[in-house]
């Protein structure tokens, strides 16, 4: 493949769009983001407020920790913090600004301004409803179907902007259609590395700084050193241990930014991390480091468009497979042999949940690499699951339409019940 194919640019344009930083869970963010853009909106501080969420953003914000919250998990201090001191034009780094002083606000904020919470009915899977209110003023925000995707503003009843949020399937139309493990094994391999070199040292910059933090800090129940610790420096561990790290310290309140991947920094650190951790291991070119990530990141795209933005199905599975993918290819991998690799990861791992963003997402991601690990270590002696072994079938593309199928559609009843049963729990 080379730059005068369609498919050149459409992948570096999927490359551009899906690998952006983020600060935070993408989901608290994105409440974040849309908290102050009603602000913004509204013109003043609200003195009362209402946030309509979808199912997914309900499971996905419960349990884990905002950064610059002092600590705080939740839909109102997400939003709160949106509001009081999130930049309305940052995006998924709306809270990269906020001050020491304006995190020790919160509290008082959240107790006099009330926020009340209700569950939205929607057909997007990602649907947030920011109401904000002050005398006779009032502000509507939407952002729908993407983490940033604003489709409507609204001032006292008057748009200020107003779009169709309804969501297209990626695989039909656009940069994703053109999207295959054949076509992306070939622009990996012939991708003129100045084309993704600026793209590729902000992921490992980042990444890798999260992850350290991970393992020097105190992060939810420490994933990344239960493994070192228990299990040795093995590079099969540390492989594991640096991507734990990495969640261990973004779902408990860590202030740094990573490089996400289909919307998810946990998937943009499982697709990264390991990948750079076996480069390290290897004394890999950094030639062939970035021809790695870009099959990895470009995989674990692929296979999460079938399945959608957010689902009851683990996107570290994905996520995990391709960078089994990106090993493999520095173990020498060829083609057919990275694809033998990816089949054999989903056949392991397709069962795991997705049951919200919290510090158990750590230890998921750990066995979503194992899983990408063995399936190459099988690869490697020879040994794959077959056509007709469950979900798995004889070509990889139709493999990747199952896990699509089982993901998107398959498990949106699961999705359901385990909605049902996290705001059942009693805390």
């Amino acid at each position: 493949m080379n730059k005068t194919d369609k498919k050149y640019q459409a992948f570096l344009n999927i490359l551009h769009k899906e690998l952006i930083p983020a600060l935070g869970c993408t989901e608290p963010i994105a409440l974040a983001y849309c908290g102050a853009k009603a602000r913004q909106a509204l013109g003043q501080m609200p003195t009362s407020v209402l946030v309509e969420a979808s199912g997914n953003i309900i499971k996905n914000v419960k349990s884990v920790i905002v950064p610059h919250t002092g600590g705080n998990k939740g839909i109102a201090a997400a939003v709160g913090i949106g509001i009081l001191a999130g930049n309305p034009d940052g995006e998924l780094e709306v809270l990269s600004g906020v001050t020491e002083q304006q995190t020790k606000a919160l509290p008082k904020f959240l107790k006099e301004v009330p926020i009340d919470v209700r569950p939205l009915e929607s057909k997007e899977v990602l649907d947030i409803v920011v109401h904000v209110y002050s005398g006779d003023d009032h502000a509507m925000v939407r952002i729908a179907g993407k983490h940033t995707n604003l489709v409507k503003i609204q001032r006292n009843g008057v748009a200020i902007f107003d779009k169709d949020c309804q969501t297209v399937d990626m695989r039909k139309g656009g940069d994703y259609a053109l999207m295959s493990m054949n076509d992306i094994c070939d622009f990996a391999l012939n991708v003129d590395i100045a084309d993704v070199k600026e793209l590729l040292d902000r992921q490992i910059q980042c990444n890798t700084a999260v992850a350290q933090e991970g393992l020097r800090g105190d992060y939810g129940s420490n994933i990344g050193k239960v493994l070192l610790n228990s299990y040795g420096n093995d590079i099969r561990v540390r492989a594991r241990a640096m991507a734990a790290a990495g969640s261990d310290a973004r779902m408990n309140g860590c202030t740094m930014p990573v490089i996400i991947n289909s919307g998810s920094g946990n998937q943009g650190m499982t697709v990264s991390l390991p990948v750079i951790e076996y480069a390290k291991e290897l004394g890999s070119s950094e030639e062939s480091l970035y021809r790695a990530l870009v099959l990895s990141n470009l995989i674990a795209i692929y296979i999460k468009s079938g399945i959608g933005t957010l689902s009851a199905y683990c996107g570290a599975v994905s996520a995990g497979a391709a960078a089994g993918a990106g090993i493999a290819y520095l173990l020498g991998a060829g083609k057919e042999s990275v694809c033998t690799t990816v089949v054999n990861a989903l056949a392991i791992t397709s069962g795991i949940i997705c049951d919200g963003a919290k510090a158990s997402c750590a230890a998921k991601i750990a066995v979503a690499v194992d899983a990408g690990i063995l399936g190459c270590e099988m690869r490697k002696s020879g040994n794959q699951f077959q056509g007709g072994d469950g979900i798995v079938s004889d070509e990889i593309e139709q493999t990747i339409r199952n896990v699509g199928l089982l993901g998107k559609e398959g498990m949106s009843e699961t999705d359901k019940e385990i909605l049902h049963i996290m705001t059942s729990c009693v805390d």
